[in-house]
């Protein structure tokens, strides 16, 4: 009675449900008519405010090779027009440029951290529903096993009784 019982807190835990008016069969039932799995991906980004559709763009961007190409030939670029074309824009030890780098930094690594607690909410969200998926094949796969024991026990009784009508007839 234990047994059941603690399959009825998990059940209820898996489908937030009042189960007293549900017989164990029912519950089975209810598990497999009833989808459990959710889109992940959908259901955040139905969510997904302005700042977070920039932040995700940003990041995807500035986590790209050709970013850091053309971010690494405008450094380039700058540090040779400043040294041969404009000597007093900017000269060497390229303080404008340093303070460019400076507020490109402060701005970049925020915007990358909201992207991965997005990313990380995704990810915890993935493995809620991946845990009750799974909770939910358990709870159907020992049913199941229960359903084949008693077809078992049944053709063993089956064929008892076959040997004594056999035994009978000689």
């Amino acid at each position: 009675m234990e047994k059941n019982s603690s399959k009825r807190d998990i059940v209820k835990k898996l489908i937030s449900k009042d189960i007293s008016e549900y017989d164990e069969e029912d519950l089975i039932n209810l598990l497999i008519d009833e989808p459990l799995s959710i889109d992940i991906d959908s259901e955040i980004d139905s969510n997904i405010t302005f700042g977070e559709k920039i932040a995700d763009k940003l990041t995807m961007i500035a986590g790209s090779w050709g970013f850091i190409i053309s971010f690494a030939s405008f450094l380039l670029a700058w540090i040779l027009i400043n040294t041969y074309l404009f000597d007093d824009l900017d000269p060497y030890p390229f303080i404008l440029l340093n303070l460019l780098l400076s507020c490109i930094a402060a701005l970049q690594a925020p915007i990358i951290m909201m992207s991965q607690n997005r990313a990380a909410k995704k990810d915890s969200m993935r493995s809620q529903n991946d845990y009750r998926i799974d909770l939910k094949s358990e709870l159907i796969l020992e049913d199941l096993h229960l359903k084949i024991e008693n077809v078992q026990r049944n053709q063993n009784m089956i064929l008892k009784e076959l040997e004594n009508l056999k035994k009978k007839r000689k």
